[in-house]
């Protein structure tokens, strides 16, 4: 899939436990791996990421209860009411804008992430704290 057993856990965390989409998602790891990443990786990575997921995440309806081990999963999967049967993503609305935010970033001049966020703090999602 072309990430990391570390980034894959990363992505996990913020897709069960902080219920972000694809663009909410691409909003955070811009910020959190701005050091790491390009843009337009973390884009490939989270488009890559939420392909993969639209693909298996029916499997995981018919998986037994047994140990994971990672923290954000320790159900066995009753309460789990996230969908199933996803559509492709590819021509969604989040895509389309994580596109066009990587091509603004771009065109500033390649790695700028400064004053591209969401207008809600520093992180997406994170109104009132710095």
């Amino acid at each position: 899939m072309g990430m990391t057993y570390a980034e894959l856990s990363v992505f996990g965390r913020l897709r069960k436990e902080k219920k972000m989409g694809p663009f909410a998602m691409f909003e955070r790891l811009l910020h959190d791996w701005r050091d790491r990443h390009t843009p337009r990786e973390v884009a490939d990575k989270v488009k890559r990421f939420h392909h993969f997921y639209a693909i298996n995440r029916h499997k995981m309806t018919t998986m037994t209860p047994a140990y994971h081990a990672e923290a954000y999963s320790p159900d066995d999967n009753r309460f789990d009411l996230r969908p199933f049967v996803l559509p492709s993503f590819w021509e969604s609305w989040s895509f389309k804008k994580i596109d066009e935010r990587v091509a603004v970033m771009e065109s500033k001049g390649g790695e700028g992430h400064q004053g591209l966020g969401c207008g809600r703090g520093p992180v997406s999602g994170t109104v009132g704290r710095a």
